[in-house]
């Protein structure tokens, strides 16, 4: 399937779904659960700062005014360049993976890593790639710049 082709499926049913996947698979292979000892503790820590990646990125976008809507970013009225979008283009997306990778560490099932791979992989492919371009014709070299002087993800 082709990146440029319109596949709508919002980011959190994504992760969702995914999540679901990661669990289906540690529960079908139970054999390959490895110990990690505070596994509860450190997939609470990731969470955290899941969460607090997350909710910067939501109040960027609510102090700008703009949408949050990801499956219309051409809706934008404004390109959010200031507070966490400092250090990441999408840290909802990055709150996102961290959350999927607490799971997979609480889990404790190395399969489960691929999970969060795929995650990515299909945010880069099918969100994030429509997204850059629909904010590319919006804002043209002012998001070029902002591009080449912050990551993607981390």
């Amino acid at each position: 399937m082709s990146a440029d082709r319109k596949v709508r499926i919002p980011p959190v049913a994504l992760f969702v779904v995914v999540a679901l996947l990661m669990w289906a698979v540690a529960s079908w292979l139970p054999s390959w659960r490895i110990a990690l000892p505070g596994r509860t503790v450190a997939a609470v820590l990731l969470l955290l700062v899941a969460g607090a990646i997350g909710i910067a990125g939501v109040r960027a976008f609510d102090r700008a005014r703009t949408t949050v809507d990801p499956l219309r970013p051409e809706r934008a009225s404004a390109l959010v360049t200031a507070g966490i979008y400092r250090r990441t283009r999408n840290p909802m997306y990055v709150a996102l993976a961290i959350a999927l990778f607490a799971w997979a560490f609480w889990l404790a099932h190395p399969l489960a890593l691929l999970g969060v791979a795929a995650f990515v992989a299909w945010m880069n492919r099918y969100q994030i790639a429509p997204e850059e371009r629909a904010l590319q014709a919006l804002f043209g070299a002012e998001f070029e710049r902002y591009c080449s002087e912050v990551r993607r993800w981390l």
